[in-house]
């Protein structure tokens, strides 16, 4: 095993049963589900309410895990410009709802959020995603699931206030992309209005 980080996700539903997915950075991204890195000596209960805020502008009530999904890279998987491999990833993803009608603050900018019905998810979504939404949909609890990189998931991703979560150079991805570089820094601009449910 590589580097281990430690991620939060959560699988974000409304009163219709659509899920809240996020796309961040420029081109043809994947879409993945809101969530972070936890900080030092934070839970991942604080961390996915921290970072799901900061990230979608939604105040969220979790209702349990879903599960526990290991990312791993290739052995051989070293994208170029780096010194070595994707470090792993255990990501703990919960099951959570909307708290309130409407989002409480702006999400950050360059997050492209929308809702999705379970059944319809878009295909350019990261496999991670796709397992969670699938395992919580399911209403599974406890899941223990391995997951690989999937080509393309190399985006250098950061904690809700811009900086590596973890110390490294910031290489780690929720799901694919997760939380990724501050939008800001990228030139993106704020999330549609009219995609809020």
């Amino acid at each position: 095993m590589s580097a281990l980080t430690w991620a939060v996700a959560a699988v974000v539903t409304d009163d219709a049963g659509r899920v809240l997915l996020c796309r961040q950075g420029r081109g043809e991204r994947r879409y993945a589900l809101p969530g972070g890195r936890l900080r030092p000596a934070e839970s991942p209960v604080r961390a996915a309410l921290r970072d799901i805020r900061a990230e979608t502008g939604w105040d969220i009530e979790l209702a349990d895990l879903v599960g526990i999904y290991h990312l791993t890279s290739p052995v051989a998987a070293t994208p170029a410009g780096h010194a070595g491999p994707l470090p792993d990833v255990l990501v703990h993803v919960f099951r959570a709802r909307v708290a309130g009608v409407r989002p409480t603050a702006d999400p950050l900018p360059g997050c492209r959020l929308s809702w999705h019905a379970p059944a319809t998810l878009p295909e350019a979504v990261t496999p991670l995603t796709r397992a969670a939404v699938t395992d919580a949909v399911a209403g599974r609890s406890g899941v223990l699931r391995d997951a690989r990189w999937a080509p393309g998931d190399d985006e250098p991703a950061n904690d809700s206030d811009g900086q590596p979560a973890d110390g490294t150079d910031g290489r780690t991805a929720v799901g694919g992309n997760g939380a990724a570089q501050p939008p800001e820094q990228r030139g993106e601009v704020a999330a549609d209005p009219s995609l809020r449910p």
